[in-house]
């Protein structure tokens, strides 16, 4: 099987190895990390809540949308 060496900064190696279980390599920690292909956004969590994904109910989620749309935004939204 072929090899690569790749260069890594300390605080990546670290993470890769606490990422290690038991006698387990680093090839094997690498092939069963998860990638993020897209990072997540409001939509995508609300449609994931709407697949009903978390548990939470259509009536809440609906309460908080009707909640979100009264909501003025703020002057100073640091205040």
């Amino acid at each position: 099987m072929a090899t690569k060496t790749i260069t890594l900064e300390l605080d990546a190696y670290e993470k890769l190895r606490q990422a290690k279980r038991g006698g387990e390599s680093f090839t094997e920690v690498v092939r069963r990390a998860f990638w993020v292909d897209a990072p997540a956004t409001g939509e995508s969590l609300r449609d994931y809540y709407r697949s009903g994904g978390s548990g939470v109910s259509d009536k809440y989620l609906n309460t908080v949308e009707e909640a979100a749309q009264h909501d003025p935004i703020p002057d100073d939204p640091w205040a």
